[in-house]
């Protein structure tokens, strides 16, 4: 399934969430809401999904959130990626895991009852990574009296790593209780990163692909993910001020 059909299909899922869950609700009251705080915890099915049918690339994702109060969230993510990046000139296999850690505030106002979201984010990231050039080709100008010279003598650097921030828009709804299905868009802005001897990072284990040693990536990933609930709060309905 295409990315804009998911995130359609999504949309419209979060929508028919609203009806169903008020509809079996009953613990709101005409004036209070009961939240949920617990820990939520899921995992990007995206890189299974990718894994499963890239052969060049394997990962995997664990995500999880918990409620500070009615709108705002700590969250974060720890992964593992590896990438093998190939062209007309290189060929180089990224392999590590990064850790991400941040905030999202829920724009949503959700019915009494419902515990939806679309939400605003921020993560800070950072990856400990080895690139591994597995051939590469020399280009020669005057190929008639020099030709190109490549090679498949393998270079491994270890011991790499960088820091990036993220922001992040998204959809997190439950479809049946304490269970969420969710998509997120994800805008990179590379800090500072570790380059190999004689070539550039093509890749970057939860930064992804970089774009000619620019500093700016995206990404984008499917979330499932199981609330583990541990307490309520009643929080006040607010009132129309009008």
């Amino acid at each position: 399934m295409k990315p804009l059909r998911t995130i359609s299909f999504i949309i419209s899922l979060f929508w028919c969430c609203n009806y169903n869950v008020h509809a079996q609700d009953t613990e709101v009251s005409n004036d209070t809401l009961k939240l949920r705080y617990g820990l939520r915890v899921g995992a990007d099915v995206s890189k299974l999904i990718r894994t499963a049918l890239d052969d060049e690339y394997s990962g995997f994702e664990l995500n999880a959130d918990y409620r500070l109060t009615k709108n705002w969230f700590i969250a974060g993510e720890i992964g593992t990626e590896e990438k093998t990046s190939t062209n007309e000139f290189l060929s180089v296999t990224a392999s590590g895991s990064y850790f991400k850690a941040g905030f999202d505030y829920n724009m949503y106002d959700n019915w009494y009852g419902m515990d939806n979201m679309i939400f605003a984010g921020f993560r800070l990231g950072a990856s400990t990574f080895s690139q591994t050039r597995n051939n590469y080709t020399v280009y020669n100008t005057n190929q008639y009296w020099q030709p190109q010279f490549s090679s498949t003598e393998s270079t491994k650097a270890s011991g790499l790593s960088a820091l990036w921030f993220e922001l992040m828009l998204g959809i997190k709804a439950e479809i049946i209780h304490n269970v969420y299905i969710g998509v997120n868009a994800q805008l990179k802005g590379m800090i500072t990163q570790d380059q190999p001897v004689n070539f550039e990072n093509l890749y970057v284990p939860g930064f992804y692909k970089t774009f000619d040693s620019g500093r700016i990536g995206v990404g984008y990933g499917y979330n499932i993910s199981y609330l583990i609930p541990i307490f309520k709060k009643k929080t006040v309905k607010e009132e129309d001020s009008n």
